[in-house]
């Protein structure tokens, strides 16, 4: 995935809209210790689910927990949509870590931890029923106090220098039912690659405490839980050559993975927009640095009269920093071009890379929210009904914007042109952002798994919301040395009403196979981030249905799903950082409006034909395609309808083989996605590539437990994602040859970890 400005703006309202073919939902099973927190092995549950007769909330389908960029947070399931640069989201005891990902990622204040007592992945009808979202999301409860004492502890690092440590103890206070729970957590990350200014990429702390009143007759509990989390983190870059067929050629002198394409000294100018100061940021430090307290109260009560009384609220408050140096793109200057080094003076020769400045300083957020469920099992209905509030504050939101050129080599330093500065900076706050306001969103949801008859099972619900969205923002237009005027800031005010739901069926034709359907329903208008442009958006109602039908089989030695999809998306956002065909110095930010379509079609099953031996495998053909995909730039009409989505494989698969031997477990994961579409024009492309990973893990005793892993073992190179610059692109050859840059999947590594429980 490539972090540039067109695709950080691609994803931002997409982060709560994560959608996918891949619809059969699957539940899931708790996550093991240390490694095989990230190993789970994927397997279907539909038919798990039919057979006990018990609906899942959560599913074990995709080994979440193993991402192949990095060790902060979880990769991102597949979806017929880019995937998003927030990642997927992630709740903690039902609610979301952050209500919205900019500028405070979710991954700042949250990470797999022993503090957590439990994690899953919720599926899709689950987030759609409760949140009014269509996706699929990470769900995970926090470590309550327990009765007896109780001690975990994990210590994890890798080949490169990766230490990561995690603690948290729980025990008895009193007689009378209270209990503790207290917990820490810390990364320090050099990732793969050296940046030169600083020795990690990321460094998190997150420190946990709680106090638990566990009820008489086993009634519930309560809990009251802080968290404070302090993370910085930063994402690189690599350069290649780009060849026929899609390849990314690994240069002589740049390694990709263990280079670092950021600016040398790690440090950025710029002029902030509201304040009109001009100031420097450094990447080692506060501006790349969000902290956050989490004030938690949880638990469940059981009434008398049979009801499940659920409820769990926060208030989160947060000042959040994002700091970006974003590759735009790499050129060879001209005769009479003179660049020259901006530490020494010293002239440069040769080629040029563009480069996107971003900071969001210390942006004051307040979230509070409350989720609050009833549940019963009443003859063959298990009915749940609920209310869900969420609240979401941003002071000032803005983002400032600057462009520079850096040399193109690793650990590049700073270049001064013609048109910068004395800095080497230029085209201050170009595509800057603000808005200031708040979002208010109240809703009341129903469920209801309802078995009709011993073959026949439906489970529906409804999530009725009302969101409110107040502020203010600038329709200024983001020229060069913008500083915001007071006098022209705007209001707005909207309310809106939106409709989510589920439907889904299963009919055992047989004991052991029968057919399912599922339809999916959510809409939306927009969120305030979407003001944060000049131009006024496009709030018209985005509606997202998705249907499925297919078959399922189980047996004792194979467990089968097989489902086709359908979905369409209306009024889907992006802005892209344009760069015209004729004269790739002229740029522009374009917003642009457009639907997706998607078909699909879902193979998965787990095998197990002797003693120990599980083999997962996922097939998934998928053709996601523009609609309604037009817009003008640099005085040209362009239209991109029936195009394919650009960073989709049309075909996927996961192949997940594990074998266990009394203390010891085995494990590999293969996944294969095939050529990936990298600009509008579909003219370029990256090739098909494999993901892989494979590890051991060995039980010594009750106590302690090892495990390795090994991240791409077949050391995998190449890039993903789109190639900045080159949107408009209709002729790949004068591409060949050519420097580009991306995002791309770590290099071989080793890593090691000790789960101690005491």
């Amino acid at each position: 995935m490539l972090h540039s400005e067109a695709k950080i703006y691609n994803m931002r309202r997409n982060y709560i809209k994560i959608f996918s073919v891949l619809t059969f939902a699957l539940g899931f099973s708790s996550l093991h210790a240390q490694e095989e927190e990230m190993t789970v092995q994927d397997s279907i549950q539909v038919q798990q689910e039919i057979k006990d007769e018990d609906i899942a909330d959560e599913e074990s389908n995709r080994n979440v927990m193993l991402n192949a960029e990095s060790n902060t947070g979880p990769r991102e399931v597949n979806i017929g949509l880019p995937p998003s640069i927030g990642g997927i989201t992630i709740l903690e005891n039902d609610l979301p870590v952050v209500y919205w990902f900019w500028p405070e990622m979710s991954t700042g204040t949250w990470r797999q931890s022993v503090g957590l007592e439990r994690t899953g992945l919720l599926k899709m009808d689950g987030l759609a029923n409760t949140m009014g979202d269509l996706g699929y999301a990470v769900n995970s409860y926090t470590q309550i106090g327990t009765k007896e004492f109780q001690g975990k502890a994990k210590i994890s690092g890798s080949h490169f220098g990766w230490f990561q440590g995690d603690i948290n103890v729980s025990g008895p206070i009193s007689e009378n039912g209270w209990s503790y729970s207290a917990g820490a957590f810390v990364n320090f990350d050099p990732s793969t690659y050296d940046l030169g200014f600083n020795e990690y990429v990321d460094q998190t702390q997150i420190y946990r405490a709680g106090l638990t009143k566990h009820f008489k007759e086993n009634k519930g509990d309560i809990t009251f839980a802080y968290k404070y989390s302090n993370s910085y983190s930063l994402t690189n870059y690599a350069i290649f050559e780009y060849g026929p067929n899609g390849e990314a050629r690994e240069l002589d002198y740049f390694s990709i993975g263990t280079d670092s394409y950021l600016p040398r000294d790690g440090r950025l100018k710029f002029l902030d927009l509201v304040s009109g100061d001009n100031y420097w940021a450094d990447m080692d430090g506060q501006s790349a640095t969000s902290e956050a307290h989490n004030f938690d109260i949880f638990g469940n009560y059981q009434m008398d009269n049979g009801w499940n009384f659920k409820y769990s609220t926060r208030l989160h408050i947060a000042e959040a920093s994002l700091m970006y140096s974003a590759p735009i793109s790499i050129f060879t200057p001209g005769a009479g071009s003179n660049f020259t080094f901006a530490n020494t003076g010293e002239e440069y020769t040769g080629q040029v890379g563009t480069q996107l400045a971003m900071n969001s300083p210390r942006i004051p957020t307040t979230t509070a929210m409350g989720r609050f469920s009833v549940e019963k099992q009443i003859g063959n209905h298990n009915v749940t009904l609920g209310v869900l509030e969420q609240y979401y504050k941003a002071e000032d939101y803005h983002s400032n914007r600057s462009f520079f050129f850096q040399s193109v080599e690793p650990q590049p330093r700073r270049l001064i042109g013609a048109n910068t500065d004395a800095d080497g900076f230029y085209n201050y706050n170009v595509g800057g952002e603000y808005n200031n306001g708040f979002e208010n969103k109240l809703s009341v949801y129903g469920s209801d798994s309802w078995k009709v008859s011993d073959r026949f099972k439906l489970d529906y619900g409804l999530h009725l919301r009302y969101h409110k969205m107040k502020g203010d923002h600038y329709t200024t237009p983001r020229g060069p040395g913008l500083v915001l005027d007071p006098a022209n800031r705007q209001s707005f005010d909207h309310d809106w009403v939106h409709i989510a739901g589920k439907l889904n069926a299963t009919y055992n034709i047989l004991n052991n196979f029968g057919v399912m359907s599922n339809f999916l329903y959510t809409e939306e208008n927009g969120l305030l981030g979407d003001y944060s442009g000049a131009p006024y958006p496009n709030l018209t109602k985005s509606r997202s249905p998705l249907a499925g039908f297919g078959i399922f089989w189980n047996t004792d030695y194979i467990q089968l799903v097989s489902q086709a999809t359908y979905l369409t998306k209306n009024n889907y956002l992006q802005r892209f950082n344009l760069v015209n065909p004729n004269n790739d110095t002229e740029s522009v930010t374009n917003t642009v409006y457009y639907d997706i379509q998607t078909i699909g079609w879902t193979t998965d099953f787990v095998l197990s034909p002797f003693k120990g031996f599980n083999l997962h495998y996922l097939i998934t053909l998928q053709d996601p395609v523009y609609k309604e995909f037009n817009f003008s730039a640099f005085g040209e009409n362009y239209d991109y309808n029936d195009n394919s989505v650009q960073q989709i494989s049309k075909v996927l698969m996961e192949i997940d083989p594990s074998y266990t031997y009394k203390d010891w477990r085995l494990w590999a994961s293969f996944r294969y996605f095939s050529k990936q579409y990298a600009n509008l024009t579909n003219a370029l492309y990256f090739a098909a590539r494999w993901e892989t990973f494979g590890g051991v893990n060995y039980k010594l005793n009750d106590n302690v437990s090892f495990g390795a892993t090994v991240v791409n073992f077949l050391n995998q190179r190449g890039a993903k994602g789109t190639i900045n610059g080159a949107e408009l692109i209709t002729d790949p050859s004068p591409y060949y040859g050519r420097l580009l840059t991306g995002s791309y999947i770590r290099p071989f590594t080793v890593q090691a970890s000790v789960n101690i429980n005491f």
